[in-house]
């Protein structure tokens, strides 16, 4: 059987605050192209902080990172990485900031250096195909949180990029959204991996998951162990369990 290459490695990755908080400790990490991953802990376990020092956003304090097969140390290193790496903010708003979705969904292409029509074309294409035709010149700001996220994801994909990272994707989203969501993912063919407290939407969208605890990653399985549906309840969408779920980490 043909090996796939690694494109995210991580090596006995720790980091810690000028304070000296300890936040990720001793992390080993594997991400083969066109692996699914979903990885859940407690809040304040590291999650976001991991996706972080993937980008080169935060420096580990020890460990090594590697990217497509060769170590990252300096930002002109991560700069190169971030080109086949896509991350999605937890909060759209922190990664919408044009004046109308077009406009946001180009701004990517124009930065690496497309002229602006092939630039246009390629955020018109995108759009497209995430089914969000005719919201060329909706003003950002006056989306809805769904519609906000899925021209956020439209920004990170037009990029085509090797490797997608996803920060509690689906957090404040209602279930249809949360489905058009599961149905873009499924469609990729490159890796990523999904932060997230939702075990229904792991099982449907990644293969296999991990969890975060105390600053360490471990295997958790087969993500198809994990049972998923989607259902309302009188109240609205109910947090519960079903034999051989996972146990909760919050």
């Amino acid at each position: 059987m043909e090996q796939l290459p690694v494109t995210i490695e991580m090596a006995d990755v720790g980091f810690q605050y000028p304070s000296g908080r300890k936040v990720i400790e001793k992390i080993d990490f594997k991400l083969k192209a066109g692996d699914k991953i979903g990885l859940i802990g407690p809040n304040g376990s590291g999650k976001s902080t991991f996706l972080h020092l993937i980008m080169g956003l935060m420096k580990p304090t020890t460990g090594e990172i590697r990217l497509f097969g060769k170590p990252v140390k300096k930002e002109e290193d991560f700069q190169k990485s971030r080109r086949k790496i896509g991350l999605l903010f937890q909060h759209a708003d922190d990664q919408l900031f044009s004046p109308t979705v077009l406009e946001d969904v180009a701004f990517g292409p124009l930065n690496l250096g497309y002229p602006p029509a092939e630039a246009r074309a390629m955020a018109l294409k995108t759009l497209e195909n995430l089914e969000l035709t005719g919201f060329e010149e909706r003003v950002t700001y006056r989306l809805s949180g769904g519609e906000k996220k899925l021209v956020a994801l439209a920004t990170v994909l037009v990029m085509e990029p090797e490797v997608l990272l996803l920060d509690e994707p689906t957090t404040g989203l209602d279930e249809e959204t949360i489905i058009r969501i599961i149905d873009i993912l499924n469609q990729l063919e490159i890796g990523y991996v999904i932060v997230s407290h939702e075990y229904d939407f792991l099982a449907r969208a990644t293969r296999l998951i991990y969890s975060i605890h105390e600053g360490r990653i471990v295997f958790d399985g087969d993500s198809s162990k994990i049972h998923s549906h989607y259902h309302s309840h009188p109240a609205g969408t109910v947090p519960h369990r079903h034999a051989g779920q996972l146990p909760e980490q919050d």
